[in-house]
């Protein structure tokens, strides 16, 4: 392993941890702070729903933490227990940003029919691209065979395009929440504050994985760029 490698995955282990600290601890503190509104993350959803003239898609409970997701296939907004019940800045934030996610459904929104198209081919690279890279290291080192390696690259390439493409996704689900959370009156003076934050350092993990990724990816491809 190169130094530059060990400076990269140094590099990001601290900057995710970093961010997840961050968002642990942001979260853990909006979730003490009640909403003034007296609304739980399902009545949060459910309304802003209703705002953006959405009847067919149901509010869910789900188990877990950070389980929290829609669901385009069945058209459920899913939100873990502690969102759906509670009466917090956070599940507000979180509530709303996955309602955020329905209504880009229901627009239509670019960015997210882009990625629901690319989850077959990236589940697919996902599950074979580590072997296609290790293997293709070894072989171009033992046999200079790089195709093994190219199709590697091509693969996690793939895995990339959809880090990056998740981001504009995020970022507009949140603008979309924090936009109505506002506007409907949900979050006023430091809920709003606090619910923004709390949706920046969520979408800050995105950026962090995306970025992450396309180091990987220079990394590996480096291997076919200088192997004469």
């Amino acid at each position: 392993m190169n130094m530059s490698y060990m400076l990269l995955i140094g590099v990001t282990m601290l900057a995710s941890w970093f961010v997840s600290y961050m968002l642990k601890k942001r979260f853990q503190e909006y979730s003490q702070i009640p909403m003034r509104s007296g609304l739980s993350g399902k009545d949060v959803a459910e309304r802003m729903l209703a705002d953006a003239g959405i009847q067919d898609v149901k509010v869910i409970s789900v188990p877990g933490q950070l389980t929290d997701h829609y669901n385009p296939g069945n058209k459920t907004v899913n939100l873990s227990d502690w969102v759906y019940g509670e009466r917090t800045v956070a599940a507000a934030a979180v509530a709303a940003h996955e309602v955020g996610h329905a209504i880009q459904h229901a627009d239509a929104y670019a960015w997210l029919g882009m990625r629901s198209k690319l989850v077959p081919a990236t589940q697919i690279a996902g599950r074979i691209s580590q072997f296609a890279l290790m293997g293709g290291v070894m072989l171009l080192f033992t046999a200079n065979i790089p195709w093994v390696l190219a199709i590697g690259v091509g693969l996690f390439a793939v895995t990339t395009l959809f880090a990056f493409v998740t981001l504009p996704v995020e970022f507009d689900a949140s603008a979309r929440a924090l936009k109505w959370l506002n506007t409907a009156g949900i979050t006023s003076g430091q809920e709003h504050v606090k619910a923004k934050s709390a949706l920046k350092w969520a979408a800050s993990t995105y950026v962090v994985g995306a970025l992450a990724s396309l180091g990987q990816l220079l990394y590996w491809a480096s291997y076919l760029v200088n192997r004469d």
